[in-house]
């Protein structure tokens, strides 16, 4: 079934089945090809491989086969010219458990197959064997009397071999391919997890002290250009050798050393990194093959989320807003670079850090460059925005200390490590007692702030009750109607209020009065319950109704593990003037933007859902992407066109539809 759509050629394929990323041809979609799938995007995003050098299933004599093979570029697909190959095995099943990760020696019955193949073909000099999760790489050694296969950190990129790039130093990193960042994540924090007897969180911690030194380190490169020796490397045979492991904490320690100077904001000055020299020199190994500057913001944010997720879920309302949320509110509040951006309850910095990203595509877009195609000068220049953006217009505030410093790690990732994240109590604000209450209150006064995206902690069984915070609040207070269609505040104050109704006062207090305007999520008993009128008839008192989006309970089940429905409200905040007119002429109508989405992109365990036909096939469409291929040491540039699954996913629809209607009303 094929049919025309936008210009572009859809057609649907069995359910079941996936795409060939090499050929576009059908195959089954086994958990198996799942991995393979991932690995082949990684091979040409990542390595600069040929789609037209790569083939599945070749045979290499008898009944064996490799799952992915590399021939030499623009060579025949000859056992002769085979240069590279992949055994891949499915992703192992644990749930939700970490999976301890490996090392060469405990693999050693499953490298047996690689090995036994690199072994037999003459031509073969590098060799992976991957489940998806763990990545052994194998470099051939012939001897006069034996053949060896030598465990290292990381294949050369296309072209290249291990040879080439001995002064590693200064060699090649590559940009993140995203799905493979997310899973070289998962793999550092299993290895500290399962190797060193570590709990999960302080797993977490030592990973991310690594995380500032690599950004640190490529600070130090941007700022001094030819004349900085990198420092956060590793060779590619340095971790399997007691020597070259002492030689890589050496430099990591230094870096740890500056980093803790240089960010004192975020450091005590007493952490230390206490992973042994083998873990250490896995993870610096890991990491030290990208280049994080220029990973797309979105990806890293996605892969320290995922992270983030199953190490600091806190017990008090605590929970982390799901991707696709958060990109909504930020789509349809579109900051602008003059205003001041907050999040009051900001966990661990989900919305400030997709506010980044948003503002880095308009950057972008002013110097009219794409990502990736960037001159050096122009990739700084917009860095440089993002970092005084950053520093001037966001800010965070939490109660716990945890996420502050979580959140604080995040933002420096994106490419900031001055995020103004301040450790308050945003309900007891302008008054409290936590420490960074003096400098909140300067930088971010009641009133003062143009825009606030924010998913405060909600729930009956996490009240506040303390009676020097509700006496602050409208919200907290008996509420009763005043016979002309509206209600009055009796002067009664309540004995417990849910925090979510004290977030949805004290936020549209923070906004600038007669321009500022907030996405907030919200139970949806706060928009539908009769006992909840009050506070409807206050928000509308109080703001201009911008927009109201349904969303259904996989939009946080799946993610956050939260079964509840929520709504997403968008309000303008009004100034006295327009409140006093409408005390003399009564309420005038307006439009409001309504809408509800049906599907998220995943369904309530997280599995990914597809756009189908009426006969339940699934829709793939051509998709366009950058391609950097490596031939004789260059890099050459080519648009490279594959047929993909769409994502059946209302939010993004909803974010343009929106933007329509804004333009409607002008």
């Amino acid at each position: 079934m094929r049919r025309e759509k936008n210009t572009q050629v859809e057609r649907a394929i069995p359910t079941g089945y996936t795409l060939d990323y090499v050929s576009g041809k059908q195959l089954k979609e086994t958990k198996k090809e799942l991995v393979r799938q991932r690995v082949v995007r990684a091979l040409i995003h990542e390595y600069g491989f040929s789609p037209e050098d790569i083939e599945l299933d070749f045979s290499v004599g008898g009944r064996k086969k490799v799952d992915l093979a590399i021939f030499h570029h623009g060579k025949e697909h000859t056992i002769e010219n085979l240069s590279r190959a992949v055994i891949c095995r499915q992703e192992p099943n644990v749930g939700k458990n970490a999976v301890r990760i490996r090392d060469f020696d405990q693999a050693d019955k499953d490298l047996g197959e690689i090995e036994t193949i690199m072994r037999e073909v003459d031509a073969v000099q590098y060799g992976l064997w991957t489940n998806g999760l763990e990545f052994f790489f194998v470099e051939k050694e012939k001897k006069r009397f034996e053949t060896k296969c030598n465990p290292i950190g990381d294949w050369p990129m296309a072209e290249d071999s291990v040879g080439t790039k001995e002064v590693v130093s200064d060699a090649h990193t590559r940009v993140a391919d995203n799905e493979m960042l997310k899973i070289t994540f998962r793999r550092c924090h299993n290895f500290i997890h399962g190797n060193e007897g570590m709990p999960k969180d302080a797993a977490f911690w030592q990973f991310l002290y690594l995380i500032f030194c690599k950004m640190h380190d490529e600070n130090l490169r941007a700022k001094h250009r030819q004349a900085w020796q990198r420092q956060f490397w590793a060779g590619p045979k340095e971790q399997f050798e007691v020597q070259g492991r002492k030689a890589i904490r050496a430099r990591i320690e230094v870096l740890f050393t500056e980093v803790k100077e240089q960010y004192r904001n975020i450091f005590h000055g007493n952490e230390e990194i206490i992973l042994s020299d083998r873990a250490l020199a896995f993870i610096v190994s890991e990491l030290a093959k990208y280049d994080f500057s220029r990973t797309d913001v979105d990806a890293k944010g996605v892969a320290y989320q995922e992270l983030v997720g199953v190490n600091l879920r806190g017990d008090r309302g605590q929970y982390f807003t799901p991707r696709g949320v958060v990109k909504l509110v930020i789509d349809m509040l579109d900051p602008k670079a003059n205003e001041k951006l907050l999040d009051p309850a900001c966990g661990t910095g989900g919305f400030l850090v997709t506010a980044l990203g948003h503002m880095l595509r308009k950057f972008r877009d002013d110097q009219h460059t794409q990502e990736g195609k960037e001159s050096t000068t122009e990739f700084l220049n917009v860095h440089e925005r993002l970092k005084e953006y950053a520093s001037s217009k966001v800010y965070g505030a939490d109660f716990d200390p945890f996420l502050i410093r979580a959140a604080q790690m995040n933002m420096v990732l994106a490419g900031d490590g001055r995020g103004h994240i301040y450790n308050i109590n945003s309900l007891e604000f302008p008054f409290g007692h936590l420490s960074d209450l003096p400098v909140a209150k300067k930088d971010i006064p009641l009133g003062s702030v143009d825009i606030i995206a924010t998913n405060p902690p909600f729930g009956s069984d996490i009240p506040i009750t303390d009676e020097h915070i509700l006496k602050h609040y409208e919200l907290a207070h008996n509420w009763e109607p005043d016979g002309e269609g509206g209600f009055r505040n009796t002067g009664d104050m309540k004995g417990s209020v849910a925090p979510e109704i004290l977030f949805i006062e004290r936020c549209i207090r923070w906004l600038n009065p007669g321009r500022g305007r907030m996405g907030i999520v919200l139970p949806d008993g706060v928009l539908g319950n009769p006992a909840a009128e009050y506070i409807r008839w206050w928000i509308m008192r109080e703001t201009q109704v911008l927009a109201s989006v349904d969303l259904p309970v996989e939009a946080f089940i799946a993610e956050a593990n939260v079964n509840i429905l929520t709504s997403l409200l968008f309000l303008r905040r009004k100034d006295e003037h327009e409140k006093h007119l409408e005390v003399l002429r009564g309420d005038e109508e307006y439009p409001v933007f309504m809408a509800v989405a049906n599907k998220v992109g995943f369904d309530r365990r997280g599995n990914r859902l597809h756009k189908r036909t009426a006969d339940g096939e699934e829709i793939v469409q051509p998709r366009q992407h950058s391609e950097r291929i490596r031939i004789g040491g260059r890099i050459v540039e080519r648009t490279l066109t594959r047929s993909e699954k769409i994502e059946d996913n209302d939010l993004p629809v909803i974010a343009e539809k929106y933007r329509e209607f804004l333009a409607e009303q002008n």
